[in-house]
């Protein structure tokens, strides 16, 4: 297995600068992994493809205006990318500036002093605000888009899931972005059940993999939570016979770290995940996955590569690009079942 086994050519125009209107319009591509057919439909269509009783995880986390700026004692401005908090005022962010080595102290307008207390790899900081700066990022703070995008987002909302609710992600669940409250009310009302879970998606996720061998890849480690509601929830659907199906890579992530391979049934947890899912891999959980198309050369869609087959997922690819779905966050859906 090597990291190129992943890569693959995609049209600029193919990457979505914008989201379609309304969420559910966007295209979905439904593959059957066990005979390889396709299909392809619209998102508000996808309960023609669920059962009674099979359960979607859903991923709450909702994206933190990370984005700030702060000035250094010269006036020099810096841009800072929260990443991941580690306690009420210790972060890990990526930095924009010169000089701004372990020691130095910079500050946000009308918001915190912010210390700069350790280097990591890179632009990577460990900073420490004088206060909890979550109070002050819906007024000093932007939603930052993936670099991929270059087009303004009129309303960032919709750069939201309809049912986020937990802050502390850099980027949003994308899988997520297509449902709407009346999709998720008409599923219900055919008996398709909805739990949820929470993973703070860092920017990592983004990263292609530059190692040769893709085993040799240090995963980035994000943090998530399984609640007892949900435990229930899956137990329930699996003895009901309905299927498990995840909504986006970060729920996979997350069921799947709550299991490990060779465990019996599933645990509630709370903390940091470094699962790195490539081919080979046993789910022990997931049923069906609902995803975007990711970029090449990443962990996700090795993650997808290991739930649908790398062949199958790589045929799937030229056919999505040949009918010119649009790819990445904003970008169309696939359902794998």
């Amino acid at each position: 297995m090597r990291t190129s086994d992943f890569n693959y050519d995609l049209p600029a125009g193919l990457i979505a600068q914008t989201p379609v209107e309304p969420r559910d319009s966007s295209r979905l591509l439904v593959l059957f992994r066990d005979s390889g057919k396709i299909e392809h439909r619209i998102f508000r269509e996808i309960g023609q493809f669920l059962h009674p009783n099979d359960l979607l995880v859903v991923n709450r986390t909702r994206v933190i205006p990370a984005r700030i700026y702060a000035r250094k004692p010269s006036g020099g401005r810096v841009e800072i990318l929260l990443l991941r908090r580690e306690d009420l005022v210790t972060w890990e962010c990526l930095v924009g500036g010169k000089g701004l080595s372990a020691g130095k102290k910079v500050a946000i307008d009308d918001g915190p002093s912010i210390g700069i207390i350790e280097v990591l790899e890179g632009s990577r900081r460990r900073i420490r605000f004088s206060e909890p700066v979550e109070p002050f990022l819906p007024k000093v703070g932007e939603v930052p888009l993936p670099p991929y995008i270059h087009e303004p987002i009129k309303d960032p909302e919709r750069y939201q899931t309809v049912y986020a609710r937990d802050p502390g992600s850099a980027a949003a669940p994308t899988a997520g972005l297509h449902f709407t409250p009346q999709l998720i009310s008409d599923l219900k009302g055919q008996n398709v059940n909805f739990a949820e879970i929470t993973l703070h998606v860092g920017l990592d996720t983004f990263a292609p993999v530059t190692e040769e061998n893709p085993e040799e890849h240090l995963i980035h480690t994000e943090w998530c939570e399984i609640p007892p509601a949900t435990i229930e929830a899956i137990t329930k659907a699996q003895q009901s016979g309905g299927r498990v199906i995840a909504v986006g890579t970060t729920s996979v992530r997350t069921l799947e770290s709550a299991t490990g391979a060779g465990k019996n049934g599933i645990m509630s947890c709370s903390g940091p995940t470094n699962l790195f899912i490539l081919p080979g891999y046993k789910f022990n959980c997931v049923d069906g996955l609902i995803t975007n198309f990711h970029l090449p050369k990443s962990s996700l869609i090795m993650l997808v590569s290991a739930f649908a087959g790398s062949r199958l997922i790589k045929d799937v690819y030229d056919v999505a690009i040949r009918e010119k779905y649009r790819f990445y966050s904003f970008g169309d859906a696939m359902i794998i079942l």
